[in-house]
């Protein structure tokens, strides 16, 4: 009766151990498909984002525009 019911507890155990097993690689599996999907939608995101515009300044003296921009504190007017 002590060998039965010691062969069974083993049988559950180790069926215990390989569902914990399959649903911890379940989990895994899933969080890096989340994880390719996210970086995936990065990269495209970043290649569509709008790429910056350089300033240039106008090196002829005669036709010299005032440059007007805001740093935070207040509006700066450079004639």
């Amino acid at each position: 009766m002590q060998s039965i019911r010691s062969l069974f507890l083993t049988i559950a155990g180790i069926a215990f151990t390989l569902m914990a097993f399959v649903f911890t690689a379940s989990l895994g599996l899933a969080l890096i498909g989340i994880a390719s999907v996210v970086m995936i939608g990065m990269t495209i995101a970043a290649r569509l984002a709008p790429k910056p515009v350089r300033a240039t300044v106008n090196r002829n003296r005669q036709q010299r525009e005032p440059r007007v921009w805001n740093d935070g504190r207040g509006t700066i007017i450079d004639m």
